[in-house]
C-alpha cells in the first residue's frame, strides 16, 4: 500500500475575527501555527465529550483505530459463507490486491467514521455498501 499520512485534511470556514484572534495567539507563542491551535480546539472538545462518544461506540460495537482488510481475510469470509457488517471508526484499509469482485462477495455493509485507504475502484466499491 502506498505510503499514507496518519491524518486527513480537512477544511473549515472560520469568520475573520475568530481567525484574527487564533492569530493572535499564535503571535503571543501560545501555539505553533493554526493547525496547532485547531488539532488543540478539537481535542479539547473531544475529551470534553469523551463519556459520551465511549458510550456511542461500545453501543454501536465500532472498531476503533485501524482495521486491515487482506485478501486472505476476506476469501475466509466467502469461504464460510459469512458476509462482514464494518464499522470502523478511524481508518478502514484494504491490501491493494483486493479485488473489487472479493469486496463485492465479502462485505455486505459498510459504515466507517473516518477514512478509507484502499485503491479507488475498491473505495467506490465500499462507498457503494455505506449505509446513511
Amino acid at each position: 500500500m502506498s505510503s499514507r499520512p496518519d491524518s486527513e485534511k480537512i477544511t473549515i470556514n472560520l469568520g475573520f475575527v475568530d481567525l484574527g484572534h487564533v492569530d493572535m495567539l499564535v503571535r503571543e507563542g501560545f501555539y505553533g501555527n493554526r493547525s496547532d491551535f485547531i488539532r488543540t480546539a478539537i481535542r479539547n472538545q473531544l475529551a470534553r465529550h469523551d463519556p459520551v462518544l465511549a458510550q456511542a461506540v461500545s453501543r454501536q460495537q465500532f472498531h476503533t483505530g485501524l482495521l486491515r482488510l487482506d485478501r486472505a481475510m476476506l476469501e475466509a469470509s466467502v469461504a464460510e459463507g459469512r458476509m462482514l457488517d464494518l464499522k470502523v471508526l478511524g481508518l478502514l484499509s484494504v491490501a491493494p490486491d483486493v479485488p473489487v469482485s472479493l469486496v463485492n462477495a465479502a462485505v455486505a455493509r459498510v459504515e466507517v467514521l473516518g477514512a478509507i485507504d484502499a485503491i479507488p475502484p475498491v473505495r467506490a466499491a465500499l462507498r457503494a455498501l455505506m449505509s446513511g
